[in-house]
């Protein structure tokens, strides 16, 4: 893979720190950061969360760490505890009044509607209507709950078409999807594979070669936007266009798109996709994912439901995604709301809700045009940066690769980083104590996310100059102790953290 830098910063960029202040000056969202709390260097090390809890020797423990690590959890919006306080308040205040309550000093509506507040802003930054977008459930939940309704295996169609490599999540529940209509994985999951060992990522033209092989047999595409492991972004509006020239449903995994890079999943004509709000979109550790359904598929029929027909897309039903005019008249008789609202099954946390609105206000004070052409020269940035200080071992070997495509059109904010085998462990260990917070994956990448609303110019430059130190630290068998990293294994007791995607 090419890997010549992609990206033209001012002709013949310098790789001084005083250039990447000078991209920070004129960055238009530099002050978009200040919406954020960034940890600092002491409390990553601190044992304790209220008080010091570690030695305040020397100048760098109230320093800001270097957070590169927004594609497994986002840092925390400042106003996000003023958004769940108003919530607390109102429950506290008003109880069950509170779902239908307004406040004149309040930033969120009344319970009952947060969710279609939370709709519409989400909306903007996955480029749908208000109506095809329901904020709603987990990722692999939501997953399920897409399938069933896009699943509809038949003798003639039955296989579903994923990714070798996708997350482990998405692979059980196409699995677990395929064994409950009494279908055999062996022949019913179809796995797109990179051409070659050496190349990790996939073309698109892999992609529509295995489309076109399997079109007459399948029932339906589950792809991701962005691959987790490579940082590949697949060519969504090409392949979705394909697929549907094959007569083939697709539908889209976004765990690493939504909040990352400009899709436009509505005039794509995506048929529908699933998503965590926990990564680029800063709402928390596990928080409430969301749901795109294309307006094709979330029309109800009346005429035809009055005629005993269904008169919508089938799927599994709950109160929730009822009719909302008719909720509370506990009828048995489910009519649905139109567009992507009508597939919730039960009501949502308010609560998380809260935390996901805090996070959209914010990126609703810019576009997701303006987040992704920062992105793009701050990733473009981070390349660079790697390509032209390649350190070196003892042998003169090379101590890394980057397996992220090169062109910007082809990833996102995350480059993967590929260390000489051996060195990981020791990398990460040396990026901790300098107060550097990226991930990896084994046994031998290290994921690094520039995320383009809170991370900088200079943070970048900084990471590179410490990551190239530590690459060295590990080649010539040196290091801090023999204390496992939290990255890498949790410590000794932890959980490991490449159990998060």
């Amino acid at each position: 893979m090419d890997h010549s830098p992609s990206l033209d910063l001012h002709g013949n960029p310098s790789n001084s720190k005083e250039f990447a202040k000078s991209l920070d000056a004129e960055d238009p969202l530099r002050n978009l950061r200040g919406e954020f709390i960034i940890p600092s260097k002491g409390e990553l090390k601190s044992e304790q969360l209220f008080g010091q809890g570690i030695s305040t020797e020397g100048s760098t423990t109230h320093e800001p760490c270097i957070y590169l690590c927004g594609n497994s959890l986002g840092l925390q919006p400042r106003r996000t505890s003023d958004r769940i306080s108003a919530h607390l308040k109102a429950w506290s205040s008003k109880g069950v009044y509170g779902h239908f309550k307004s406040h004149e000093d309040s930033p969120l509506p009344p319970f009952l509607n947060v969710d279609e507040d939370a709709a519409e802003k989400m909306s903007k930054i996955i480029g749908a209507l208000p109506s095809e977008v329901a904020v709603m459930g987990t990722l692999t939940a939501n997953l399920h709950l897409l399938m069933a309704s896009f699943y509809r295996p038949t003798k003639e169609r039955w296989k579903i078409i994923l990714e070798g490599k996708a997350f482990p999540s998405d692979h059980y529940a196409v699995e677990s999807q395929i064994r409950h209509h009494n279908l055999n994985p062996a022949d019913s999951m179809i796995l797109i594979e990179p051409k070659s060992l050496d190349d990790a990522t996939i073309s698109t033209e892999r992609i529509c070669s295995v489309i076109d092989e399997h079109a007459s047999t399948t029932a339906l595409i589950l792809l991701p936007g962005i691959q987790y492991y490579t940082g590949q972004y697949f060519d969504m509006a090409k392949i979705t266009a394909h697929a549907h020239e094959r007569e083939v449903l697709i539908g889209w995994d976004l765990a690493h798109a939504a909040g990352n890079v400009d899709v436009k999943l509505h005039d794509w004509n995506v048929d529908f996709a699933a998503w965590c709000n926990y990564k680029y979109v800063n709402s928390g550790p596990g928080a409430i994912g969301a749901i795109f359904v294309h307006e094709r598929h979330g029309n109800v029929d009346m005429d035809k439901k009055n005629q005993g027909q269904l008169g919508y897309t089938p799927r599994l039903s709950g109160w929730w995604g009822g009719d909302k005019s008719t909720r509370f008249r506990m009828e048995n008789t489910f009519v649905p709301i139109p567009g992507a609202a009508g597939f919730q099954v039960s009501n949502p946390s308010a609560l998380d809700l809260s935390a996901v609105i805090a996070s959209l206000e914010i990126f609703n004070m810019t576009s997701m045009s303006a987040i992704r052409q920062k992105s793009i020269r701050l990733t473009g940035w981070l390349e660079y940066l790697l390509q032209t200080k390649q350190p070196s071992g003892p042998d003169q070997e090379i101590l890394y690769s980057i397996i992220t495509p090169s062109k910007p059109e082809e990833r996102g904010a995350q480059l993967s980083v590929r260390l000489k085998a051996g060195l990981l462990d020791t990398v990460m260990k040396e990026l901790e104590e300098n107060g550097v917070v990226v991930d990896e994956r084994k046994p031998d990448v290290v994921r690094v996310a520039p995320a383009p609303l809170y991370n900088t110019f200079v943070e970048v430059w900084e990471f590179v100059q410490i990551f190239c130190k530590s690459c060295e630290v590990a080649a010539h068998g040196k290091g801090t102790d023999g204390r496992g990293s939290l990255m890498v294994d949790g410590g000794r007791d932890r959980p490991a953290w490449s159990e998060i995607k």
